[in-house]
């Protein structure tokens, strides 16, 4: 087997980390992780996928060559915080970390970010990304196994911006940056932050009404006329809708936090005022925190599969919690 090109830290292995880490390893790359704190299921998943565990930041910064943070936007600033730590300890590099914050957060919390690795004085150069898109998968027709050149893989796009580039990394950094379909779009830190930003209002945004206006038709008697309206008038409109509100909620907790980002990036930025998506935040809140749907976990669904039964669970999660302040 030939030696990896480099190694690659990815925290966390979730659904995206999982995907990223399966594509990395496939296209010759080691990949590795800290997963202190997590599920015994996501350990052994990450064993079953060939992803290197670490049992501290320490090792895993002092291991890799690149860091990839793929978290809840809720954990970002934490998480960079802890490889600041790791690398202002006892141990010094002799070649820079570059880490990647792919997670979406607002441009000026990316800043903010960006600025805690000056406490680094150098050995850390940072970037600014963000994932447009579903997890990194095998397209259903590829053939042969995941690690042979006949694979194909279904990848999310990765914009990234900021005055560092991972195609300047010497040797494997074009490499890297193709398999992870990069595309730096500026110089200056939090572009690619805005980005994610404006794209996630329009996608996210939309499944918001979506939820509230199934779950309103579905307590009304009429969710079965809407979907024939949509269908007859928007059809592209309902299938983005039903798709939308199928898939959100295992999601829906990360979200909340992603759509207060949005607030604060179109108040910030756009000078719009934060009330339209704090609201957004507060849909997903109500999916996460008041109905069965927030325990959804992704490849193990149990309720919200169709669109009645998303609109069924959020009716009984609202009547529930109308009885409850009554």
């Amino acid at each position: 087997m030939a030696s990896p090109l480099a190694k690659i830290g990815v925290i966390s292995i979730g659904d995206m980390g999982m995907g990223i880490a399966k594509l990395l390893i496939a296209n010759g790359f080691s990949v590795a992780t800290n997963c202190k704190g997590r599920s015994n299921d996501t350990v052994e998943r990450a064993k079953s996928a060939q992803v290197e565990i670490y049992k501290s930041d320490e090792h895993l910064a002092e291991a890799c060559d690149v860091i990839l943070s793929v978290v809840p936007p809720r954990d970002a600033a934490a998480t960079a915080q802890r490889i600041v730590d790791a690398v202002t300890g006892p141990f010094r590099r002799s070649e820079p970390l570059y880490f990647a914050d792919l997670n979406a957060v607002a441009p000026s919390t990316t800043r903010s970010i960006a600025a805690l690795f000056e406490q680094t004085r150098g050995q850390v150069r940072f970037i600014d990304g963000a994932i447009i898109g579903n997890p990194p998968a095998l397209k259903p027709a590829a053939s042969g196994p995941a690690d042979s050149g006949a694979a194909e893989w279904k990848v999310p796009s990765i914009p990234v911006s900021g005055p560092h580039k991972i195609s300047d990394i010497p040797g494997y950094g074009d490499k890297l940056s193709d398999t992870l379909n990069m595309r730096h779009v500026s110089d200056e830190i939090g572009v690619a932050s805005g980005l994610k930003m404006c794209f996630a209002s329009l996608t996210k945004g939309f499944t918001s009404l979506a939820i509230q206006s199934f779950t309103t038709a579905k307590r009304l008697g009429v969710l079965d006329e809407l979907q024939s309206e949509l269908e007859g008038f928007v059809p592209a409109h309902w299938k983005s809708a039903e798709r939308g509100v199928i898939n959100m909620a295992p999601k829906a907790y990360r979200w909340i936090r992603e759509m207060e980002e949005i607030a604060l990036t179109f108040n910030e930025e756009g000078g719009f005022p934060q009330d339209l998506f704090r609201g957004v935040a507060n849909v997903y809140k109500t999916v996460a925190e008041d109905t069965v749907l927030g325990e959804e976990k992704v490849g193990k669904r149990k309720r919200g599969t169709d669109v009645h039964d998303m609109a069924a669970a959020m009716a009984e999660g609202l009547e529930n919690k109308r009885k409850k302040n009554d």
